[in-house]
């Protein structure tokens, strides 16, 4: 039976092949082809329910999701730019892997390994909101649709949703002892949808520091490995086996929340130096003060101010008739940098009439103060900061300060439990009245005014807001004529205790710049409870004013423990 079953497949194999080459070839030369028609265009709105369903997933984001933009206007500027972008990226790979290259020369056998060819394809990216499965023939590069948040942070932040397709030439060669192994890659797809971030913001070109990129999803990589003009992609399980390599490995790295840092300006060109600590100043007294005065005696003042700082300057009251004053009076300046600040102190003579004549000057450099002691200068006055001069020899008198250092902690206080009070435009959340008592730390309560959106006044539009708080009043600049004002002002308040169940008061006022009885307007007002300021160190909100039809303030409150 064996060799029965055996002659009797190779008789049918034998009748069958010519057989069917015979058909086949009869079918091919007089069939008549049929005339390719043109696919049916209907616009969306014709379409019924179930033809919709059908091609829902073709569809574009930006018809899809209305806050997924289109972004073709790109499309001319990616044409023109893409030669350079391909030479510019080529040469950024080959820059970056010839070291790792380096590294296993010597090692495994290996003599040598180079990028033989490194091109990312001659066809430009496109970027086009359209269905994408008639784009991948054409082996192109496009962002489908974008999508940009808006944040009260100062960062810009986007999502586009990137499919590419190329034809790159990319052949790597690996030389073992004498034989030469080249492995290319050909047919490269990525799918991915990054989320990018540019921050922070700043005012230097091209305004802003760093680019952070982070994948929203697993991405998709598909591509093919020839070696020896082999694909050993196609080898069954090999393939699966290496998409899911590389999709655990780039998750690993850059997965959300991981991320990518990519600098774009140096730090030290934009950092924005924020408080560190205060400095407690004490001004004790003066002695033997000059004689300003027609009548041999003077009205000293002092003034202090940190350098670098834009603020104005502190003062002391006025001693009338007296060239050894004393003040006994205590100030606190925010300190940005104890390495490189100085403390300015001038002692002037009060005039009622003109200008006020300086006595003399001196500076402390902060750097010389240790940490949280206090320590007494007895500092003799200067005419002016050149201590080599020895022109002028006379002798102004001495000026006697305390000064004690104190930093931040790193970390801010930090409460548990539910925050005390009923107040609705407070958090819910807090603590008990008798741990509030326990606590105590001055700080520094940072304010900064960003902006106000669709604010409106019935006779002028010339906004500016107030700072309202513990009796002291802080104003920003008035920006004439605009509904959308943006100040980006800051200002700061030096407290003894956390602001616990306080209030801070913000108003929007616009004021007439010629002469009018209705010189001043209020276009609406918040009030903040600082009980989250205090409980989380930081907030950044957006406010709908009080009094107002349609107004927004955005403000940020920082609370700092020293």
């Amino acid at each position: 039976m064996g060799f029965l079953n055996t002659f009797l497949e190779l008789l049918g194999f034998g009748i069958g092949l010519p057989f069917g080459l015979l058909i086949g070839f009869f079918l091919f030369v007089y069939s008549k082809p049929e005339d390719v028609k043109d696919p049916a265009v209907r616009p969306l709105h014709e379409l019924d329910t179930d033809a919709l369903l059908d091609i829902l997933p073709d569809i574009p984001l930006w018809v899809k999701c209305p806050d997924y933009e289109r972004v073709d206007w790109l499309n001319k500027f990616l044409l023109d730019m893409w030669p350079y972008l391909d030479k510019a990226i080529c040469a950024m790979i080959r820059s970056t892997t010839q070291p790792m290259f380096a590294e296993y020369i010597g090692k495994y056998k290996i003599n040598a390994i180079e990028l033989e060819h490194l091109t990312l394809g001659t066809l430009p990216p496109i970027i086009q909101g359209r269905n994408l499965q008639n784009v991948f023939s054409c082996f192109i590069f496009h962002i489908v649709c974008l999508k940009v948040y808006e944040t009260n942070e100062k960062d810009l932040v986007m999502e586009p949703a990137i499919k590419w397709a190329g034809n790159p030439n990319i052949v790597l060669m690996i030389q073992l002892l004498s034989a030469r192994l080249r492995f290319q890659l050909v047919d490269l797809q990525i799918f991915a949808a990054p989320r990018v971030a540019l921050k922070p913001l700043v005012p230097t070109f091209p305004c802003f520091a760093n680019i952070v990129v982070s994948l929203m999803e697993r991405p998709h990589v598909d591509f093919g490995l020839k070696i020896l003009g082999g694909d050993v992609m196609s080898i069954p399980g090999l393939y699966r086996l290496v998409q899911d390599m590389i999709k655990k490995q780039v998750a690993s790295l850059y997965l959300w929340p991981q991320t990518l840092d990519i600098p774009v300006l140096d730090a030290s060109t934009v950092i924005i130096k924020k408080p560190v600590g205060i400095l407690h100043v004490k001004v004790v007294r003066a002695k033997k003060l000059l004689k300003a005065d027609i009548l041999g005696t003077s009205d000293p003042y002092v003034k202090l101010n940190l350098t670098g700082e834009k603020l104005p300057a502190k003062k002391t009251t006025i001693k009338k008739k007296n060239l050894n004053p004393e003040w006994n009076e205590n100030f606190k300046l925010v300190v940005k940098d104890p390495e490189s600040q100085v403390l300015q102190l001038q002692v002037f003579d009060w005039d009622k009439v003109g200008g006020h004549d300086r006595l003399g000057m001196q500076f402390v450099p902060l750097k010389v103060l240790t940490p949280r002691e206090t320590k007494e200068f007895t500092l003799d006055l200067l005419k002016h900061t050149n201590i080599s001069d020895s022109r002028d020899n006379k002798r102004r008198g001495q000026i006697v300060l305390e000064l004690t250092y104190v930093p931040f902690r790193d970390d801010s206080i930090e409460f548990s439990g539910p925050l005390g009070g009923n107040d609705g435009r407070g958090s819910a959340s807090g603590r008990s009245s008798s741990d509030d008592e326990s606590l105590s730390g001055a700080g520094l309560l940072s304010v900064i005014v960003q902006g106000a959106e669709d604010v409106e006044g019935k006779h002028h539009m010339n906004p500016y807001a107030l700072v309202l708080f513990r009796g002291e009043r802080k104003k920003t600049k008035m920006i004439k004529r605009t509904r959308d004002p943006r100040w980006n002002e800051e200002f700061q308040f030096t407290l003894d205790q956390p602001p616990l169940h306080e209030l801070i008061r913000i108003e929007v006022m616009s004021k007439r710049t010629s002469f009018s009885f209705r010189s001043k307007e209020s276009l609406g007002h918040v009030e903040i409870n600082l009980n989250d300021v205090v409980h989380n160190g930081r907030i950044n909100q957006k406010y709908h004013l009080i009094d107002s039809r349609n107004g927004v303030i955005h403000v940020e409150i920082r609370w700092s423990t020293v």
